[in-house]
């Protein structure tokens, strides 16, 4: 087994600082691709690799099945964000967050749920 890419905790706090500048500046009520460009754009802008829509291939018994699920934004290549506009996070929002990153062999990801008052309030680290 493949050891997991890690982040580091600047790195994190960094992504957190850029989430809620976003989320401060154009608040709840948006599309999640709104967020996501928002998003890339800053972090971008502070320097940071960060990719979009990031293939995550699904294999089945060694065949990949090429059925194009996506992770929203993979930063410097070991953390995973995955963007929702919802009220609630759902089991399922969590179920995939852990496969994407058991997929692309990162160890740490978050959900942020950009249709809260306060974005802190939609933030939840996931760590496998």
């Amino acid at each position: 087994m493949e050891t997991l890419q890690e982040c580091s905790e600047d790195l994190i706090d960094k992504v957190l600082t850029a989430a809620t500048k976003v989320h401060a500046e154009l608040g709840p009520g948006l599309l999640e691709s709104v967020y996501e460009k928002a998003l890339l754009f800053e972090l971008t802008d502070m320097g940071i690799s960060a990719q979009n829509q990031v293939d995550v291939p699904v294999k089945y018994r060694n065949v990949e099945l090429g059925l194009g699920f996506r992770a929203d934004i993979v930063v410097a290549n070991n953390l995973l964000l995955e963007l929702k506009t919802v009220n609630d996070f759902s089991p399922i929002h969590l179920a995939q967050v852990m496969t994407y990153l058991k997929v692309l062999n990162i160890k740490r990801g978050f959900l942020l749920n950009f249709n809260t008052r306060l974005l802190k309030h939609g933030i939840k680290r996931v760590s496998i």
